[in-house]
């Protein structure tokens, strides 16, 4: 069982407000950024003092609100947006890089990413036309109706102005440390909620700034996409039995509150993944005609009623199935069904291990 320790954070997020700008350590401050419209709320952005300026752990996503919030956060720490020296970002989605470009262009600093999420910023954010089309293909190969997948797919272009595209200048890698002057911040290559996504790991003050890859109330989507297109699950299994075990006193994640007990936290999140990979093998089972992962997802328990889920979560919704679905398969739990002549969607059906051990193993 987790500890809070960002209590206050916490109080904010059961009263549906903006948590404060808090100084975490001396020389590390955490600045919450508004996701207006999000379940989310807010990212927080965590700022490293170092020797001529502040670099960022992520940034937020590109709009006006997040702008003027990230400005008056770097304020209460007594610095400006033109003292960034550079940019961490855990990885490529728009809530922690879509706000790096403009941080660049306002103070000239760097950005930080990791090689796996570097090499799709271009496919996704500015020639993004492809991507689109692959992912409508996805819908209808997993059974989305036709009069749905355009949708679900178009949804992506909603998120496009939430970004201010930048290549990076640094390439994170597994192991190394970052470039912070007077921190001893070691990469923590984390891939599952993106294929890049990174923690970093302040060796000296056991701290474990873990992006999304563990926070303390929700586990991050993990989903088989276009651009993901392997076994996320098992990559996301791997990457929590990695960062198992790590020194660390306290995690400072990209979301909701700071906490107390990675190892608690870890299995957890391992539990609660069990539980949806029996429950996605036991609707296969149970289903008269091999299900679609659509058909499935619409089936499964969620935070809320099918009905009340946005367009966009949907996708979400079904991607995640999937990537449990992929899984299973790796295991031989489940199987795609062949329909020999006839074409359609991909449909699920048991395996020859079905009913089988209870964790699969990790990639």
């Amino acid at each position: 069982m987790i500890e809070v320790t960002g209590v206050v954070q916490k109080q904010a997020w059961l009263d549906k407000v903006l948590p404060p700008v808090e100084r975490v350590r001396d020389g590390l401050w955490s600045v919450p950024v508004p996701l207006p419209d999000n379940p989310l709320r807010y990212v927080l952005v965590y700022v490293l003092e170092a020797p001529g300026g502040v670099v960022l752990v992520d940034a937020g996503w590109d709009t006006a609100e997040a702008w003027a919030a990230l400005n008056d956060g770097l304020a209460v720490a007594g610095y400006a947006i033109t003292d960034v020296l550079g940019v961490l970002v855990t990885h490529l989605h728009p809530d922690h890089y879509g706000l790096a470009g403009r941080v660049r262009e306002a103070s000239g600093a760097w950005v930080a990413l990791h090689s796996a999420d570097a090499r799709l910023l271009r496919d996704r954010y500015r020639d993004y036309t492809g991507l689109i089309e692959a992912i409508r293909r996805q819908m209808r190969e997993h059974g989305v109706p036709e009069e749905d997948a355009g949708q679900l797919a178009d949804a992506s272009k909603s998120i496009l102005p939430l970004v201010r595209h930048t290549e990076p200048e640094v390439i994170l890698e597994d192991g190394k440390l970052a470039p912070v002057p007077g921190w001893e911040l070691r990469t923590v290559w984390t891939p599952g909620h993106s294929p890049g996504h990174v923690c970093f790991h302040d060796v000296r003050g056991g701290l474990l700034l873990s992006g999304d890859h563990v926070l303390p109330r929700i586990s991050p989507a993990v989903v088989v996409h276009p651009q993901q297109p392997g076994d996320a699950l098992g990559d996301f299994f791997a990457s929590l039995e990695k960062v198992r075990g790590l020194r660390v006193e306290e995690v400072l994640p990209a979301h909701e509150y700071r906490f107390a007990g990675l190892d608690a936290r870890v299995a957890e999140l391992l539990d609660h993944h069990e539980e949806r990979l029996t429950e996605i093998e036991g609707a296969v089972g149970r289903a008269a005609e091999g299900p679609t992962a659509w058909e499935l997802a619409t089936r499964l328990t969620w935070s809320r009623p099918w009905e009340q889920i946005q367009p966009f979560m949907r996708r979400t919704a079904m991607l995640e199935t999937l990537a449990h679905l992929v899984m299973l398969e790796a295991a031989g739990r489940v199987a795609k069904h062949d329909g020999g002549a006839r074409r359609g969607p991909v449909r699920w059906v048991p395996g020859p291990a079905a009913q089988g051990s209870a964790r699969p193993v990790p990639r």
